[in-house]
């Protein structure tokens, strides 16, 4: 029996040849504990492969197929998975650095997952000089976004540091049974007020698309912050893509863009854009290839509530006018503020129907160019995406070895040769940056130009 997938979903299907795969992933970087080493822990993870028991996480036991029965539409199909296939041994050439890290993480990003079985991989990677182990991992993004992802991880690993005898990563732990639900009376004669409330929400639903949809495009007309925007400028990223992908990634203290922006009256998020924006400006300078016109990033917005769960993709985006144009760092940063406030405000009084609906517009430009190509005529819709996922909150801990980093890796699309998704690990946030190596050459010096803007913003607001 096939589960019906939603449009989205299945638009990453379609959208998916040889040179664009459509998945995500993320490096994980462990410290075991005393008196283990990486060969010890591996042991433990291909026993659990060998024996083939314990439940797997719900997302990964089943497989993307069209059906008749779903009128040639992709659905779910729950299949048995052969675990030696999804679960592989990688080693680094010496002298086992993050260089080398990275480049193996380059290649295995850009080969395609088998559509005939679940759609995810993980490769446990040893050889790191410094004694600690690493597991890169990848799930397509019809599975599920970077919050789901991140979810899906915070399950599979525990915040105590003496926890033993834990099940695998792509096993399901132990849950509380859920409360069977109440049968009494007054439970059974709230359904027609329930059916009632829920028919005049729809009501409500329908009746605000078109004012949300207006003024999404009167926001635009206005230059304002909101799903859409007027095209961005044309730059070295806009333009069609290979599937060799090149990746870098480094952390930071979340303290030190906390203090960031406290003093600048903004947000956490804010300061990730200003980093890009500045990192960005750099980059094109150094390319002579810096537009006069700001660049645009497309930022995605989680509309799952905290804690809750789901699968699959539930975003809506944002268009933030980067401020690339502009001399000063706090100029950009002031920007991006202003930008990022009054798309929030558009979103304020909506409900996630209307925000997917509202987004769809922004997104249009972007399917379009995944699904027909990158049209070079055409001005993008926006330069790159720049997405902050929250991770874990407090140090997470597989068997007593310690998560020492974590970082994302997503899928640029044509026409969007650039990608910088950020992550959150205990006190540490991590920008993970990809991109097609064609139109991104210079991909490893991101980072320290990142790292430059954030002192360069501490030193502007007297840190």
């Amino acid at each position: 029996m096939l589960l019906p997938m939603s449009p989205v979903d299945s638009m990453f299907l379609l959208a998916e040849s040889r040179e664009h795969p459509m998945h995500v992933g993320s490096l994980e970087i462990f410290q075991p504990p005393e008196g283990v080493d990486a060969h010890d822990m591996f042991a433990m993870l291909d026993r659990a492969v060998a024996d083939g028991d314990g439940l797997l996480q719900p997302q990964l036991s089943r497989r993307a197929r069209r059906s008749l029965t779903t009128l040639g539409q992709w659905g779910w199909e729950s299949v048995d998975v052969d675990l030696n296939h999804h679960v592989r041994h990688a080693a680094l050439p010496a002298p086992g650095g993050d260089a080398e890290l990275m480049t193996l993480c380059s290649r295995l990003h850009g080969s395609l997952l088998d559509r005939d079985r679940p759609l995810w991989e993980m490769h446990l990677i040893e050889g790191l000089s410094d004694g600690r182990f690493a597991i890169y991992a990848k799930i397509h993004h019809a599975v599920t976004d970077g919050v789901n992802s991140m979810k899906m991880l915070r399950r599979a690993f525990s915040d105590d540091a003496e926890e033993r005898n834990m099940p695998a990563m792509w096993q399901q732990r132990h849950k509380k049974p859920a409360p069977a639900p109440s049968t009494n009376s007054s439970s059974a004669s709230s359904i027609p007020g329930s059916a009632l409330r829920a028919a005049r929400g729809a009501v409500g639903e329908v009746a605000g698309l078109v004012p949300a949809l207006a003024g999404t495009v009167s926001r635009a007309l206005r230059d304002q912050g909101g799903p859409l925007t007027l095209p961005a400028p044309k730059t070295p990223f806009n333009v069609p893509i290979t599937s060799a992908r090149q990746f870098a990634a480094q952390s930071w203290s979340l303290e030190r863009l906390r203090l960031v922006a406290k003093l600048s009256d903004s947000t956490i998020n804010d300061v990730v854009l200003a980093m890009s924006s500045g990192a960005l400006r750099s980059y094109l300078q150094d390319q002579d290839a810096l537009p006069s016109d700001p660049l645009i990033a497309m930022v995605p917005v989680a509309l799952t509530n905290q804690g809750e769960e789901s699968s699959g993709n539930n975003v809506g985006v944002l268009m933030c006018n980067l401020g690339t144009h502009l001399a000063e760092p706090a100029d950009r940063l002031e920007t991006i503020r202003k930008s990022m406030r009054e798309g929030k405000e558009a979103y304020a009084s909506r409900t996630s129907t209307q925000i997917l609906a509202m987004s769809a517009l922004g997104m249009a430009g972007l399917a379009a160019n995944v699904v027909f190509g990158h049209n070079t005529w055409l001005r993008p819709p926006f330069n790159l995406i720049i997405s902050n996922v929250p991770g874990p909150r407090s140090q997470l801990y597989w068997n007593g070895a310690r998560l020492d980093a974590l970082h994302s890796l997503s899928a640029p699309v044509d026409g969007q040769g650039l990608n910088i998704t950020c992550t959150s690990n205990d006190d540490e946030i991590s920008f993970g940056v990809i991109g097609c190596r064609s139109a991104v050459p210079d991909l490893k010096s991101i980072p320290s130009r990142l790292g430059h803007e954030l002192h360069t913003l501490e030193r502007a607001l007297g840190i």
